[in-house]
């Protein structure tokens, strides 16, 4: 990145770091039964987007940039699902499953980065996750 850092976020950046993360839509403001006030790993995101160094907000970016790429590039698989082969050509029967992962798995990188658990939104199927 040349120039200045980016000190902050905006909005809509902060809607892709929560829903990358698997966290919930914010809303309209921390009101209400569904705050985030309510949920501890919630707090502690909401708190670090806030509060993040210039080069730590760059970082952030980039990770969402690269989700930005990864999750996009899943919808299209949905384009082969009917066609096992053509001519020479041959699909990969795991590739949405694989481009899914490949995507979560930088969504958990984001988590590392940013100090909190994965939302709920990406929980570990099969197991049980318990958001304070």
């Amino acid at each position: 990145m040349s120039g200045a850092l980016p000190a902050s976020f905006t909005d809509g950046q902060k809607a892709d770091v929560r829903r990358f993360c698997g966290y919930p839509a914010y809303g309209a403001g921390a009101a209400g039964f569904n705050s985030w006030r309510f949920f501890q790993a919630y707090g502690t995101l909401e708190y670090r987007m806030n509060n993040l160094a210039p080069a730590e907000v760059a970082v952030t970016l980039q990770y969402i940039s690269t989700l930005a790429s990864l999750e996009a590039a899943v919808p299209p698989t949905s384009d082969n699902l009917d066609t096992e082969s053509a001519a020479a050509w041959t699909h990969n029967p795991d590739e949405m499953r694989d481009r899914i992962n490949l995507f979560d798995g930088w969504r958990r990188r984001l988590c590392g980065f940013l100090g909190v658990p994965p939302g709920p939104a990406l929980a570990q199927s099969g197991g049980i996750t318990l958001v304070v």
